[in-house]
C-alpha cells in the first residue's frame, strides 16, 4: 500500500509544479534566480564597472610628479626616436620633390613666393626665425601647465591627445623621410636661417650632427599649436583669448612656410596626426576632451563599495517559509 501512495504524491508534486505552484516551484526556480552569494557577486562587479566608466567620463586629478617624469621621458623618447631614423638624404631629397610637383599640378605651389617676399624684410623673418625656435615648445609646456592648474579633470585627456599625435609623428617621420624647402636641391628657396645669421632649428648649425635634418613630415610645429589652439579657444574664457587661440595655429603655418622650414602639405600631415589624437581619447574616454568636467568629482571614487544588506543574507528563507 505504500507504494502506490508514494507514486500518487509524486504525481500530485508533478501536477503542481506544472501550475507554477507546489514545493517542486521552489527547487526549479532556484536555478534562475541568483541566490544570496550571487546577487553580492553581480552587484560588486557592476559597482566595479560602473566606477571604472566614471573616472574615464572624469578622470583624477593628475599627480605632479609623474606629468613631470612621463613628459619628461616622452620627449626624450621623441628625440631619440626622431633624431635616430637614417636620414636618407637622395630619399628626402626624391620627396621632396614629389609634392613640389604635386602642388604645381594644383596650382597651389605658393611655397616660394611667400619664402622670397617676406625674406625683404629682414627684420620680419628674423622674429619669424626665432618664433619657429622658441614658441614651439614655450606655448605647447605653457598650457600644459595651465591645463594642469585650471582644468585637472581634462588635463590627462588632452595630454593622451598630444601624445598620441607625437607617437603617430614618429611613424612619418620613419617611413617618410622629407627635405624641408629650404634644403631642397636646386629648390630655389632661401635658407633664412643661413642668410641671417639667426639659429630657427635644431636642424641649423652645431646641432645638424645630433638632429634628423630630414624629419619635416608631419609638422610638428602645425600638430602642436593647433592643440593649443584648440584647448586655448574651447577652455578659455575671455574673447580675446580665446581669438589668440586661433590665431596662434594660423601664425605657425605662416611662420613655417615663410622660413622655408616646411611645404604646406606638412602642416596638412600634422592636422592629420591631431584628428587621430583626437579620435583615440574619444575612444578611451567615452566623450570628447572638452566635453569633460573641468574638476574631477571628488569622493565617489573613494566611497566602498556597497550592497543592500539583504543581499548578503543566504536566500533560504524562502524556501522554508
Amino acid at each position: 500500500m505504500g507504494e502506490p501512495t508514494e507514486i500518487q504524491q509524486t504525481g500530485a508534486e508533478r501536477a503542481a509544479a506544472a501550475h507554477g505552484g507546489g514545493s517542486a516551484a521552489g527547487p526549479a526556480g532556484s536555478g534562475r534566480v541568483p541566490d544570496g552569494a550571487t546577487r553580492v557577486a553581480q552587484s560588486r562587479a557592476a559597482a566595479l564597472r560602473g566606477r571604472i566608466r566614471d573616472q574615464r567620463r572624469s578622470p583624477a586629478r593628475p599627480r605632479i610628479w609623474f606629468e613631470l617624469a612621463l613628459i619628461g621621458i616622452s620627449y626624450w623618447v621623441y628625440s631619440l626616436v626622431r633624431n635616430a631614423v637614417p636620414e636618407q638624404e637622395a630619399i628626402a631629397q626624391k620627396h621632396a620633390g614629389w609634392i613640389w610637383d604635386f602642388e604645381q599640378s594644383l596650382g597651389v605651389a605658393v611655397e616660394r613666393s611667400v619664402n622670397h617676399a617676406v625674406d625683404k624684410f629682414s627684420w620680419l623673418i628674423v622674429g619669424m626665425n626665432y618664433y619657429y625656435a622658441t614658441l614651439h615648445f614655450i606655448i605647447t609646456i605653457g598650457v600644459l601647465v595651465w591645463l594642469y592648474r585650471r582644468h585637472p579633470g581634462r588635463y590627462a585627456a588632452a595630454r593622451t591627445v598630444l601624445f598620441v599625435t607625437t607617437g603617430i609623428a614618429l611613424v612619418g617621420f620613419y617611413f617618410f623621410p622629407l627635405a624641408p624647402p629650404r634644403l631642397m636641391t636646386d629648390g630655389g628657396f632661401i635658407d633664412t636661417l643661413k642668410v641671417h645669421n639667426t639659429w630657427g632649428s635644431m636642424a641649423s648649425g652645431p646641432a645638424t650632427h645630433v638632429s634628423n635634418q630630414y624629419a619635416a613630415m608631419p609638422s610638428m610645429h602645425i600638430g602642436w599649436s593647433l592643440w593649443c589652439g584648440l584647448a586655448i579657444f574651447f577652455l578659455a574664457r575671455a574673447a580675446w583669448v580665446r581669438a589668440l587661440g586661433l590665431l596662434y595655429p594660423v601664425a605657425t603655418l605662416v611662420v613655417i612656410v615663410s622660413t622655408a622650414n616646411h611645404f604646406w602639405m606638412d602642416a596638412v600631415g600634422g592636422v592629420v596626426c591631431l584628428t587621430v589624437g583626437f579620435v583615440v581619447a574619444r575612444l578611451i574616454y567615452h566623450v570628447w576632451v572638452y566635453r569633460l568636467p573641468k574638476v574631477p568629482a571628488r569622493g565617489a571614487a573613494d566611497e566602498p563599495i556597497t550592497v543592500p544588506e539583504q543581499w548578503s543574507e543566504p536566500a533560504v528563507s524562502a524556501g522554508r517559509r
